[in-house]
């Protein structure tokens, strides 16, 4: 399928879309450096072309390929947008937002195989901008509203956001604040609002603040437990694990975590939770049984789509592997992930269409 795609620059940063802000470590060790396509072996620069056949690149305002583009849409300094192109039927009757994890990756191939569904996918750059804080430390979920409004003015009648990890958390959090988000994929989730990951805009990480805020007033959170250290096993210099360091920070901080619970349960959206049982960054598995035993007790829906040997890192269908980490242990393996994947895929579908069926 030909699919057409719009790119948006911010004018005063250098980096080519697709390549994520720079790693934020709290004290050196980042308790989500992901991104399901960070380092993909074969990603092509979008300032030396577009890879693959069949793609065209559009500018509002007629500009060559490549060109950095002035963001049609207030709000919308950076991200990447692609869809099918425009039908007899009109314009995509659904639109997806595509957040990334704490790589901060705006997702393009992810948009692409969304659109190649027949849906018109939008992923953006949510911290590390422009104005934006330099790490996941106090985002305003107001962010992300400029996003669904794009998605809306071309023409979406429903609305879903698909997030992974930390923007897995930011994406359960905007189906409970904006009514107008029908669907939520979380891709290895987390069932509590954690602190923040990297540097507020005041370039500290210390003390812990929220990750999100709503309307100028941080969210309740659960702080980690800085006493934490690796299993000494780990050998020296190798990758991390680091589940156990929220593990035990959540005891650490019981007190907290009730209120830091995402309230699922006042979520109208249609939900699916996607998560492996050998996630090694944290215990995705745990929490997506939590969050939908929870939406139950509330009378509502929620799909589960779990494998006991999947990490952190669930490949949907179309993705390659995702690429080893020097740094952190994601758990699972390339077969047991993409099986989760595709697993998980046709229910994806589902509820990103909702009442809109096939394409």
């Amino acid at each position: 399928m030909h699919i057409v795609e719009r790119v948006f620059r911010d004018p005063g940063r250098a980096e080519p879309d697709g390549v994520g802000p720079g790693e934020v470590e709290p004290d050196g060790v980042d308790p989500d450096e992901v991104g399901p396509d960070e380092g993909d072996p074969g990603e092509v620069d979008p300032r030396e072309g577009v890879r693959g056949e069949g793609v065209r690149r559009e500018s509002a305002r007629g500009a060559a390929r490549g060109t950095p583009l002035e963001p049609p849409h207030r709000g919308v300094r950076e991200g990447f947008l692609a869809r099918p192109p425009r039908g007899p039927a009109g314009d995509p009757e659904v639109g997806v937002l595509v957040l990334s994890g704490s790589s901060g990756r705006i997702e393009e191939e992810r948009c692409r195989i969304l659109a190649r569904e027949g849906m018109a996918a939008l992923s953006i750059r949510w911290f590390g901008g422009s104005g934006q804080p330099p790490g996941i430390c106090e985002v305003p979920l107001e962010t992300f509203e400029p996003a669904i409004a794009l998605l809306r003015a071309g023409g979406a009648r429903r609305i879903g956001v698909l997030g992974t990890s930390k923007g897995a958390e930011a994406a359960l959090h905007l189906s409970v604040l904006l009514p107008g988000v029908d669907a939520v994929v979380a891709l290895s989730p987390t069932s509590l609002t954690w602190a923040n990951v990297g540097p507020g805009k005041d370039g500290r990480d210390r003390p812990h603040r929220s990750s999100w805020t709503w309307r100028g007033e941080p969210l309740p959170f659960v702080p980690y437990d800085d006493s934490w250290t690796p299993a000494p096993a780990r050998p020296e210099g190798g990758p991390v694990a680091i589940r156990g360091w929220y593990e035990q920070s959540r005891r650490t901080f019981a007190g907290r975590v009730d209120a830091a619970r995402i309230p699922v349960e006042r979520s109208g959206a249609d939900l699916v939770l996607v998560a492996g049982g050998d996630d090694e960054m944290w215990a995705s598995l745990p929490c997506a049984e939590e969050l939908a035993a929870r939406r139950r007790a509330a009378g509502l829906p929620v799909r589960v789509v779990g494998a006991p040997g999947a990490g952190h890192r669930p490949r949907l269908p179309g993705e390659g592997p995702a690429p080893a980490s020097a740094q952190f242990r994601y758990g699972g393996s390339a077969a047991a992930d993409a099986a989760l994947g595709a697993a998980a895929w046709p229910h994806i579908l589902d509820a990103l269409r909702g009442p809109y069926g096939t394409r």
